[in-house]
């Protein structure tokens, strides 16, 4: 059975940073398309970041310059740095790989 597994969040201070992971178990994704969506309490799940299988990337405007995805395609596994996180990126972050989408893992970021 295929699944996509999310680890990496937590609870950090504004300015701060964490590294989220999305690795899938059953299944190579190397030939695949990743991306990284985010839902915020009391909002619609929204695009942050995306890495194709030749390694180009895609970002949210609102993450630009603060985000880097990157692949490790011989761990299966599609990584998301976000760096000078602010308040408003608190959210569960999901990964996505065609129609396959993960638990979550919850990123707080606080005041």
């Amino acid at each position: 059975q295929v699944q996509l597994m999310e680890s990496g969040g937590g609870l950090v201070q504004a300015g701060g940073s964490l590294k989220l992971s999305c690795t899938a178990s059953g299944r190579i994704f190397s030939f695949n398309t990743v991306a990284w969506y985010r839902q915020a309490p009391g909002k619609v799940r929204e695009f942050v970041a995306r890495i194709s299988s030749l390694g180009s990337t895609n970002y949210a405007d609102s993450v630009k310059g603060r985000f880097t995805i990157s692949r490790d395609n011989a761990k299966n596994t599609v990584y998301l740095q976000m760096n000078s996180l602010k308040p408003d990126d608190t959210a569960v972050y999901t990964c996505n790989v065609d129609l396959m989408w993960g638990q979550g893992t919850v990123v707080t970021v606080s005041e």
